[in-house]
């Protein structure tokens, strides 16, 4: 049974930081794209930054050279280093692991954890 737990949450003042992880359990880590989604009240979920099995990484254009996403697949987790947070940033994040077979796309998500930017 595929399970990712996440884990770093909370409130935050502005200009402040947080370091959100993720550990999944029940799937082959390494060969999943892994990444940070993000959903503001009465707002879509958006992709907020993901790395792949290789390392390829990519980044909302609202966090770049904010946060830095990092896995470490000897512990199947993945990490999310937010810093200069900013009250936009307010929103539940999940974590998702996801692996493309035979043209399919199968996704796994986290429960969510919410982060809380304000003074």
């Amino acid at each position: 049974q595929v399970e990712l737990v996440e884990s770093g949450g909370g409130l935050v003042q502005p200009g402040g930081s947080l370091r959100l992880s993720c550990t999944a359990s029940g799937i082959t880590f390494s060969s999943h794209r892994v990444g940070w989604y993000r959903q503001a009240p009465e707002k879509q979920r958006e992709l907020v930054a993901a790395i792949t099995g290789d390392g390829e990484i990519n980044y909302a254009d609202s966090v770049k050279g904010r946060f830095t996403i990092s896995r470490e697949n000897a512990k199947n987790t993945v990490y999310l280093q937010m810093n200069s947070l900013k009250a936009e940033d307010t929103a539940v994040y999940y974590c998702s692991a996801e692996r493309r077979i035979f043209g399919k796309t199968y996704v796994a998500w986290g429960q969510g954890t919410q982060v809380t930017v304000s003074s």
